[in-house]
């Protein structure tokens, strides 16, 4: 692979990586707006990883209180 080629695959990569940091971010500024933090809320590393990652966001494991509050604020939003 040229350098030129590979710059732009470490740009892409990178782009997609940040895109998906930054969906992260929304949702946790999100779901802290609503009153609800999922402490373990990230980018799984593995996915991100590589010359051509597939970022998955990792919502992590919450209590049954976060869960039921969190379910409520999807009802909420289902019903307007």
């Amino acid at each position: 692979m040229s350098a030129v080629k590979g710059t732009e695959a470490h740009g892409r990569t990178t782009d997609r990586v940040g895109a998906a940091q930054e969906a992260v971010d929304r949702l946790r500024a999100g779901l802290a707006e609503a009153g609800i933090i999922l402490p373990s809320l990230r980018l799984e590393p593995v996915s991100s990883a590589g010359n051509d990652p597939a970022p998955l966001v990792d919502l992590g494991r919450c209590n049954v209180e976060t869960a039921d509050r969190l379910s409520a604020v999807l009802e909420g939003a289902r019903q307007r």
